[in-house]
C-alpha cells in the first residue's frame, strides 16, 4: 500500500486485535477468503437493482454473485425457495430493520419491540432511532424477578395495543427465545412476526439454537427474519432479510401480501442505492463456510464456552443477569454483583469503569445496561460478554474459566 499512514494504522489495528482477549458479543474474526472477497475488484462495479433487473450494463457476473448468495442463504437455513425469499443487499442490520418497517408498517403504525434497557436494539422502535421517529414503539421487557421474557404479559400487551408488527430477537438477552409462543401471540392480534436473529444467526445455522423460521413439526414461525452477517455467522459487516412468500394463513392481514416485493422495493430504491457486490460476495463466502461440519462444531463450542464463563463468574461471586446463559452472551451485574466475602468498594463498580479496567488488562468488553437499571446508559450497572470471537481463535471451556478468573482479579483489584 502506497499510503503509509493508513497502512501503519491498519497494521496497528491488526496487532491490537491479536494481543487482546475479545469478548465483544457482536464481533468475530473472518477468514482470509472473506477478506479477499471484500478487497476484490467487485468494489468497482455499480449494480443498482436486482439480478436481471439492473439499471447499469455489465452486470452479468454481478447477477451470478448475488443469486449465489441468495441460494446459499436459503440453503443454509433449510428454506424452500418456493416459500421463502431473501434479500442480501442491506448494508447492515439497522437499515435491514428499517426496510422491513418501511415495507410493512404504515407511517405512525406500531412496532412492538423490547425496551433498550432490557436488551432490545435501537432499531426495535427506540425513540432516538428512525424506527422510533416514524413509527410508535410498543415496548415490552422481562420479568423483574426472573429477568426472562414473560410471555403472558407480552400477550396482554399485544391484545391491548394491537401492534402492526412484533419484533423478537435482541442485542443483550442471553436466554433462548420461544418462537412458538411469539407466533401464538402474533396470531392473537393479527400482527406480523419479525425475528431479528442478528446475534444468534450463526448458532441457528450451526444447529445450536432454535430456528425462528419453523418448528420441528413444520409449523411456520416468523413471517420476516432479519440478521447481520458479522456476528456469530462470522462474515463481513452486512445483513440479510428473509420473508415468507404469501402464505395462505396471512392473507387478510394488513400489509401481509407480497412481502418479498415490498421488502425488495424498500431496500432499493427505498433506502439504498447500488449494492456493494464485494460485500455480497463476501457474504456468499461466509455462508458457504457456515454450511460445513466444522462450523457446526464451532457453534456448539460458542455456547459451551459461554456457559463455562458464566458458571465461573458466578462461582467467584458475580451476579449474572437471569442466572446464566443459553447462548453466546452473558450480562454481568458489576454494580450489585460483588461477593460479600471479597467485597468491592462500597456501591460496586459501574459498567464504564469495569470495561475500562478490563481493557487496560487486555480484555475487551462493552458496558451495558441491565434490566431495570437505575444507572445511566453512559455508565450502566453491567457489562456484556460474548464468546464468538475467542472461540474462533480456538479457545475451549478451560480457557474461558481462566478468562473468568482474570476478569474477577482485575475488577476486584483496588485502586
Amino acid at each position: 500500500m502506497k499510503d503509509k499512514q493508513i497502512k501503519k494504522l491498519i497494521e496497528a489495528e491488526r496487532k491490537r486485535q491479536k494481543k487482546v482477549i475479545n469478548l465483544i458479543a457482536s464481533e468475530n474474526y473472518v477468514s482470509k477468503d472473506v477478506l479477499e472477497a471484500l478487497g476484490s475488484e467487485l468494489t468497482n462495479k455499480y449494480a443498482e437493482g436486482y439480478p436481471s433487473r439492473r439499471y447499469y450494463g455489465g452486470n452479468t457476473i454481478m447477477d451470478k454473485i448475488e443469486s449465489l448468495a441468495q441460494e446459499r442463504a436459503l440453503k443454509l437455513f433449510k428454506l424452500d425457495p418456493s416459500e421463502w425469499h431473501v434479500n442480501v443487499q442491506p448494508l447492515s442490520g439497522s437499515p435491514a430493520n428499517l426496510a422491513v418497517y418501511l415495507a410493512l408498517v404504515p407511517q405512525g403504525g406500531k412496532v412492538m419491540g423490547m425496551s433498550l434497557d432490557h436488551g432490545g436494539h435501537l432499531t426495535h422502535g427506540h425513540r432516538v432511532s428512525a424506527s422510533g421517529k416514524f413509527w410508535v414503539q410498543v415496548p415490552y421487557g422481562v420479568n423483574k424477578e426472573t429477568e426472562t421474557l414473560d410471555y403472558e404479559a407480552l400477550k396482554t400487551t399485544v391484545i391491548s395495543e394491537k401492534p402492526n408488527i412484533i419484533v423478537a430477537g435482541y442485542t443483550a438477552y442471553p436466554r433462548v427465545i420461544d418462537f412458538g409462543k411469539f407466533r401464538e401471540v402474533a396470531d392473537v392480534s393479527g400482527a406480523l412476526l419479525m425475528v431479528d436473529m442478528s446475534h444468534f444467526a450463526g448458532l441457528v445455522a450451526g444447529g445450536a439454537y432454535p430456528s425462528p423460521f419453523s418448528a420441528e413439526g413444520g409449523q411456520a414461525l416468523a413471517d420476516v427474519v432479519t440478521t447481520t452477517v458479522h456476528k456469530t455467522l462470522r462474515g463481513p459487516r452486512a445483513a440479510m432479510i428473509f420473508c415468507r412468500k404469501d402464505p395462505p394463513e396471512l392473507i387478510g392481514r394488513a400489509g401481509a401480501r407480497e412481502l418479498d416485493k415490498k421488502i425488495d422495493k424498500a431496500v432499493f430504491p427505498g433506502l439504498q442505492g447500488g449494492p456493494h457486490l464485494n460485500q455480497i460476495a463476501a457474504v456468499a463466502v461466509a455462508l458457504k463456510e457456515a454450511a460445513t461440519p466444522a462450523f457446526k462444531k464451532y457453534a456448539a463450542q460458542v455456547i459451551k464456552n459461554a456457559k463455562a464463563l458464566s458458571d465461573e463468574l458466578q462461582k467467584l461471586g458475580w451476579r449474572i443477569v437471569s442466572g446464566g446463559t443459553d447462548s453466546h452472551l452473558i450480562l454481568v451485574d458489576t454494580w450489585n454483583g460483588g461477593n460479600p466475602s471479597t467485597p468491592l468498594r462500597a456501591g460496586g463498580i459501574g459498567g464504564k469503569e469495569a470495561s475500562e479496567k478490563l481493557e487496560e488488562a487486555g480484555i475487551i468488553v462493552n458496558k451495558n445496561t441491565i434490566p431495570f437499571d437505575e444507572r445511566s446508559p453512559v455508565d450502566p450497572s453491567g457489562i456484556r460478554l460474548g464468546t464468538p470471537a475467542e472461540t474462533t481463535r480456538g479457545k475451549k471451556e478451560k480457557d474461558f474459566i481462566r478468562i473468568g478468573q482474570k476478569i474477577n482479579m482485575v475488577l476486584r483489584a483496588q485502586g
